[in-house]
């Protein structure tokens, strides 16, 4: 465990992508043409966006990522560096351009994205072996399934050879290896994922605790399901825990998953207590929503505490 003074370290090994956000008053039709409220224009992908909340909460952040050779790409490590993020293992690919993701969002805050992988797509082995020392040093790495499972498996294979903790978000979902099951310690996939993962529904509680202790079974140490409106759940092979989501008014739940999957990975390697981590990470997601984009709706560690403080003292 940390001391309370210690910087919490984190690796985000994954993806980076510009999303293009259309706000919309409803999702169109096939083959509908549809006038829009706004455009805008925001740095996201969803291993960026989880260290950059890392980074927002005062983690000390590694990337590592391809970015292709153009104004995406250009804009996309300027950002990591104002985040405070480090990019020495932030590749720049010659051959691909910068992953992009067209977002549409409606007047009842629900979404659907295309994603365009890109650079993303060739992130390799050789890329994350290149960054072990870092990856040794760290307290947990984070990864997804947006660039290929060779260069997430190569990460998980450095970190549990050292004992760092590993947070795997699932999305999108996929089939994935027993080895990489079974080196991964928090396995942090939504709702939906959870259904194709497991075969199973998860339309309550009691559901998703079915469906967390079946995906158990294929090997991992625990499960964090998000949930939602109905907050997280936690499932290991001792204890199952229930953290209720905080109330608000969604304008844009864009980003909202890897707001939490980034606040818990900085609030697990702080050695905080489990039910802590849990109601801070709902209190990144909820203030996440509030706003619009994924990596500007962001808050600070500040934020997060007034919020929290406000939640127990509604007339504070």
């Amino acid at each position: 465990m940390m001391n309370p003074s210690d910087t919490p370290r984190i690796v985000v090994v994954g993806s980076a992508n510009m999303d293009l956000i259309s706000r919309v008053p409803r999702l169109p039709r096939l083959g509908e043409t549809l006038h829009g409220h706004s455009f805008h224009l925001v740095y996201g992908g969803k291993g960026a966006n989880q260290a950059v909340m890392a980074a927002r909460l005062g983690a000390h952040v590694t990337m590592v990522c391809r970015v292709g050779k153009d104004v995406f790409g250009e804009g996309m490590v300027h950002n990591f560096q104002s985040n405070g993020i480090q990019t020495a293992y932030v590749t720049v690919d010659d051959h691909h351009s910068s992953g992009v993701a067209p977002i549409f969002v409606d007047d009842n805050a629900d979404n659907v994205i295309v994603i365009i992988a890109g650079a993303n797509g060739a992130l390799t082995p050789a890329d994350v072996e290149a960054a072990r020392q870092t990856i040794t040093a760290a307290n947990a790495v984070v990864c997804q399934l947006e660039v290929p499972l060779a260069a997430t498996l190569a990460a998980f294979r450095i970190a549990k050879d050292c004992g760092v903790m590993t947070i795997l978000n699932p999305a999108p979902a996929a089939d994935l290896s027993p080895e990489l099951l079974r080196l991964t310690d928090i396995f942090a996939p939504n709702e939906i994922e959870s259904e194709m993962l497991s075969g199973m529904s998860v339309t309550s509680l009691e559901e998703a605790e079915a469906a967390a202790h079946c995906l158990l079974a294929k090997g991992m140490r625990a499960v964090v399901m998000t949930l939602g409106e109905r907050g997280a759940l936690y499932v290991d092979r001792d204890q199952v825990f229930h953290a209720p989501a905080c109330k608000v008014k969604a304008v844009d739940p864009t980003g909202a998953g890897d707001a939490f999957i980034g606040a818990l990975a900085v609030y697990l390697s702080e050695g905080v207590p489990l039910n802590t981590a849990l109601s801070r990470a709902n209190a990144a997601a909820a203030l996440s929503v509030m706003r619009i984009g994924a990596q500007a709706s962001f808050p600070t560690r500040d934020e997060v505490g007034a919020f929290l403080g406000a939640q127990s003292n509604p007339l504070a």
